[in-house]
């Protein structure tokens, strides 16, 4: 483990390419978790397809909390990193781990207990209900795989190291792509499990990457504390992740919540209309894959360099990554203009399945670029610890303009204008965030200057 800060010397481009190149890898590694189970479901048919839909904003809750304790461990270690205090970082991972185990541990009784009338809720019924529940009563015992690995990983990362963590998940998607089809359609002497087969897939894969990354943070970077901890300690390392991992929770938890209800509104358009949809989410997180892995690495980046008050670094890396964010959103629009059909059939082979996954497509990759700048200004607020300026923004973006928009534009032009919101609150979002992390560093730079 490096003993100083690694970012806050060095060419800016060079030191966030270092950082999103193994981001992407990684994040677009676990996308595509989701679009390989996507890919076989979907061969089971347009049922399957919709039952998997169905999970995708209940597993995103606990992705979410498990990715907001992941951003606090990042953040704290990267700043304290960044003024080379160095005394409490084995102490802070190593609580934030048993704190992820207990969080793990109240979600899987919570899962088990709502299963059934949380998913009718979300509008599932007949037998898309039965292949709900036969995913997720397996998919949520492996809860625990989600919280332990991206606690640690994230640890990895504040140190300035995201090439690790992202070879763990490439591992791991290899694994994944291997059990997937052996357990959905059977070989041999293993039978053919179909949507449940594909809930131990996954399942199996994140043990991997939990394994993985309790080996790199005892055997090298000797991040973990054995000894028996001061209770004290612990609460203060646990009030240190919180105060950055609560309001990112929160944060991320505006996405899957508002999805729920999103996808109850398109359950109103049948099952096809639900399977399309989400085919379009899962292809959208995988074209996103770069924005997330740049806004990522400017946690630890922005945190180690505003620690070290290298503030002109912390703004010409997001005038950087503004400018990036906007044309790599053009040219994303321009390829799904050209392709979006052709993906979808990738997929499902149904017309209307297709058709709604390329409508979506067509319109919301528009606003990408708004969503990236919206992203990056988030991270980068959090990294120097104002993490409620991204909270208020991500409620801006779904409940005060998704939802209400999707409601008024699905009674006036139907499923097209529920998309047509999303791209609208992805614009508007945007740009209040790029004013508003502008004002916040301008402010800063007055009082360092001063």
């Amino acid at each position: 483990m490096n003993k100083k800060a690694k970012l806050t010397q060095g060419r800016i481009v060079n030191n966030m390419l270092h950082l999103a190149i193994p981001m992407f890898v990684g994040i677009s590694g676990i996308v595509a978790f989701n679009l390989v189970d996507t890919y076989f479901v979907g061969r089971l048919g347009t049922d399957a397809l919709a039952a998997m839909s169905f999970t995708f904003p209940v597993i995103m809750v606990i992705n979410s909390i498990a990715m907001g304790l992941g951003l606090g461990t990042t953040s704290v270690i990267s700043r304290m990193i960044g003024t080379e205090d160095r005394s409490i970082v084995k102490r802070i991972t190593t609580d934030t781990l048993v704190l992820g185990i207990l969080i793990a541990s109240v979600f899987i009784i919570i899962g088990f207990s709502t299963m059934k009338p949380l998913f009718t809720v979300l509008g599932a019924k007949g037998n898309v209900l039965k292949l709900v529940i036969s995913y997720m009563s397996v998919w949520y015992l492996g809860a625990g795989f989600v919280f332990i690995p991206m606690i640690g990983n994230s640890a990895i990362r504040g140190t300035g190291d995201t090439k690790t963590p992202s070879i763990i998940m490439l591992i791991a998607i290899s694994l994944n792509v291997l059990l997937d089809p052996l357990l959905i359609f059977g070989f041999g002497f293993i039978p053919a499990l179909g949507l449940k087969g594909a809930a131990i897939a996954t399942v199996s894969s994140r043990f991997f990457t939990m394994l993985a990354a309790f080996f790199v943070l005892i055997k090298r970077e000797k991040l973990i504390e054995i000894s028996r901890p001061v209770v004290t300690e612990v609460f203060n390392s646990w009030k240190k992740i919180l105060y950055i991992g609560i309001p990112a929770s929160a944060t991320n938890l505006i996405i899957p919540v508002s999805m729920g209800i999103i996808t109850r509104l398109i359950s109103e358009y049948g099952t096809v209309a639900i399977a399309g949809f989400g085919v379009a989410i899962r292809i959208e997180m995988l074209a996103l894959s770069v924005i997330h892995a740049l806004s990522s690495g400017m946690v630890p980046f922005v945190g180690q360099n505003f620690g070290a008050k290298k503030i002109d670094r912390v703004i010409k890396s997001i005038n950087l990554s503004h400018a990036f964010s906007m044309i790599y959103g053009l040219f994303s629009f321009g390829i799904f203009l050209l392709t979006a059909h052709l993906i979808a059939g990738i997929f499902d082979n149904n017309p209307d399945v297709i058709n709604t996954t390329a409508l979506y497509l067509h319109i919301v990759s528009i606003s990408f670029g708004f969503y990236g700048i919206m992203l990056i200004s988030s991270s980068s607020f959090n990294a120097i610890n104002k993490p409620y300026p991204a909270i208020m923004i991500a409620f801006l973006r779904m409940f005060i303009i998704y939802i209400p928009l999707a409601f008024i534009g699905s009674r006036l032009f139907g499923i097209k204008g529920i998309f047509l919101s999303a791209s609208l609150s992805n614009f508007i979002a945007g740009t209040v965030a790029y004013f508003w992390i502008k004002r916040k560093l301008g402010t800063v730079v007055h009082f360092v200057h001063k």
